[in-house]
C-alpha cells in the first residue's frame, strides 16, 4: 500500500494541470474496478487489488501507443489469497492512448487450455498455480498477445469503486431476478450499486450463453464504470472520491508511482464510445466430470491479429 505514495503526493499539492491528474488517476480506478466485478470479500489480511508488471513483457509486439492490461476477478473466499485463487473473471484489454480507442477481449474462465508447467487445465487454475504473472503467460499463449500489466482484484476493491462513483448504469440484454435487486434485472438499462453491478456480472446460470454471456456482461459494466466517469468527472469532489477509493484499494508490488501514473494517463484516453468488447467462441464439453470451455482458438488468434498493434477491432468478433 505503500506504492502510490508519491500519487498521493501529486493530488495533495496540485499544480497546473491537476484537474488532468485527476481523471487520470480515476479512470486508473475505473481499469482497477473492471477486474473485480466477479469476487466475494477477499481476506482483510492483503489488498484486495493488485497491480503487477508482467515480467516477460519487455519488447512487446506493438506500438508504444497500446497498453495491454490483463484484467482479472479473483475467487478468493475470507482468509484465501487474492492473487493465489482462481480467476473468475479474465478480460485482456488494450488502450490507444493515441486515439482513445480500447478492446476488451472476454475469455472464458473455463478455457482448457496448456497450463505452463502445470499440463493442460482451465485457464483460471493458472492464476493458482503461480499468481498473476503465469495467468499472464497462460492468457498470451492462448490469444497470442503479450499483457504489459495484471490486475487483480476482489470485491472489496470493486464494490468501493463502484459505490464511490454513485453507482453504474449497465445494459443488460437479458431479464433476470436476483435478491440483492429485488426488482430485478430489466432488459436494457439499469442503475446499479457495487454489490448489484458485482452480481450483474458475475452470474452466468440465469443467460443461455452461460460463461459466454457472463464474459459480455463483464464487458458491460466496464462501460457502464467509463461513462459514469466521463458524465460527472467535472463535478466538484467526484475525482477526488474516485482517487482516494483506488489507493485505499491498491497494492503495487513492482510497479513504480511514475508507471503508475502513466497506466493511468493511458487510461483517461479510453473513449467509452470506442470501446469495442468480443468474447472468445467455443463449446461446452467434458474432461473426466469436469465441465470445460473448448475455445475458439483460431478466433483467439484471429482477434489478436487484428488487434495486437493499435487496440482497435474492426469488423467485430
Amino acid at each position: 500500500m505503500n506504492r502510490p505514495a508519491e500519487l498521493v503526493r501529486r493530488l495533495a499539492h496540485p499544480s497546473r494541470g491537476a484537474s488532468r491528474r485527476l481523471r487520470t488517476t480515476l479512470l486508473l480506478g475505473v481499469v482497477l474496478a473492471m477486474t473485480a466485478v466477479v469476487v466475494p470479500p477477499a481476506s482483510v489480511r492483503e489488498s484486495p487489488t493488485s497491480l503487477m508488471k508482467v515480467e516477460t513483457a519487455d519488447g512487446v509486439d506493438h506500438t508504444p501507443a497500446v497498453e495491454w492490461v490483463l484484467l482479472l476477478g479473483s475467487d478468493a473466499r475470507p482468509g484465501q489469497s487474492v492473487t493465489r485463487s482462481r480467476a473468475d473473471a479474465i478480460q485482456l484489454v488494450g488502450i490507444n492512448t493515441r486515439t482513445g480507442a480500447a478492446t476488451a477481449i472476454g475469455i472464458p474462465r473455463d478455457s482448457w487450455v496448456d497450463v505452463p508447467g502445470h499440463g493442460n487445465n482451465k485457464i483460471n487454475a493458472a492464476m493458482y498455480f503461480g499468481g498473476p504473472q503465469l495467468m499472464a503467460q497462460a492468457v498470451g499463449n492462448m490469444v497470442g498477445i503479450q499483457p504489459d500489466y495484471v490486475f487483480t482484484t476482489s470485491f472489496v476493491g470493486f464494490a468501493a469503486m463502484v459505490n464511490a462513483i454513485g453507482g453504474i448504469t449497465v445494459s443488460s440484454k437479458y431479464a433476470f431476478s436476483d435478491p440483492v435487486r429485488p426488482k430485478g434485472y430489466e432488459v436494457g438499462r439499469n442503475k446499479l450499486n457495487g454489490i448489484q453491478a458485482m452480481v450483474f456480472a458475475r452470474l452466468r446460470k440465469p443467460f443461455p450463453g452461460g460463461d459466454f454471456d457472463r464474459s459480455a456482461n463483464q464487458q458491460r459494466t466496464l462501460r457502464g464504470i467509463l461513462a459514469q466517469v466521463r458524465y460527472h468527472q467535472a463535478e466538484p469532489g467526484f475525482m477526488e472520491r474516485g482517487v482516494m477509493s483506488v489507493l485505499n484499494h491498491l497494492d503495487t508490488p513492482n510497479v513504480r508511482p511514475a508507471e503508475l501514473y502513466n497506466l493511468a494517463q493511458a487510461a483517461t484516453r479510453i473513449d467509452p464510445r470506442k470501446l469495442e468488447g468480443c468474447v472468445i467462441g467455443g463449446r461446452v464439453g467434458y474432461v473426466g466430470a469436469a465441465s470445460v470451455v473448448f475455445a475458439d482458438i483460431g478466433q483467439a488468434r484471429s482477434i489478436a491479429a487484428r488487434t495486437r498493434a493499435d487496440a482497435t477491432l474492426d469488423g467485430g468478433c
